[in-house]
């Protein structure tokens, strides 16, 4: 028999990510991105849950502080200035499993200006009986404003859970013309 040596395999790189902030009227946002795509952005209120969710998707990640990474945070500063087609065609990847990345995907269909229901979520991504898994997909969007889960709303027109708070889902519906004062 022949001892062969076993090489320690190389520990795998910490994945790098870009980070910065975006000051907004309705409070400071932080961002995540890489590749040129928007990974993560959440009002920094609930900076626990935008790491923790990062750490969940990219394990050991290193966050680099970077300026502006892909002007991204100009299009994010450009659409709370009033360019609301800013975000338009903004690339993102919000990781998550396929039904996920499915209604994210519909969330991004729901035109500026306009809102939808959570039955109406669940009909436009072929599963109208599933209204509550598709609610507590929209609640775990990790790309806030970008994936406006902020224009899903009660199917009776209430205003409903937004993980940024009401007063901010009010806000920005209203700053987008589907709310009026």
């Amino acid at each position: 028999m022949v001892a062969v040596a076993l090489k320690k395999p190389e520990a795998a790189a910490a994945v790098e990510l870009l980070r910065d902030h975006v000051p907004t009227p309705i409070g400071e946002m932080l961002m995540a991105a890489a590749d040129g795509k928007l990974l993560a952005l959440e009002f920094a209120k609930v900076q626990e849950r935008f790491d923790a969710d990062l750490r969940f998707r990219f394990g050991d990640c290193r966050m680099m502080p970077a300026r502006d990474p892909f002007g991204l945070c100009t299009r994010v500063a450009a659409y709370f200035a009033g360019d609301l087609r800013a975000i338009d065609g903004i690339s993102v990847d919000g990781g998550g499993t396929p039904f996920q990345r499915t209604v994210w995907a519909a969330l991004r269909r729901i035109p500026c200006g306009e809102t939808w229901s959570y039955s109406d979520l669940a009909e436009a991504v072929g599963r109208p009986h599933a209204t509550r898994a598709v609610g507590m997909i929209n609640g775990r969007n990790p790309i806030s404003i970008v994936v406006p889960c902020h224009r899903v709303i009660g199917k009776d027109g209430s205003l409903t859970g937004y993980g940024g708070g009401l007063d901010r889902k009010r806000w920005l519906l209203q700053h987008e013309g589907a709310l009026l004062l």
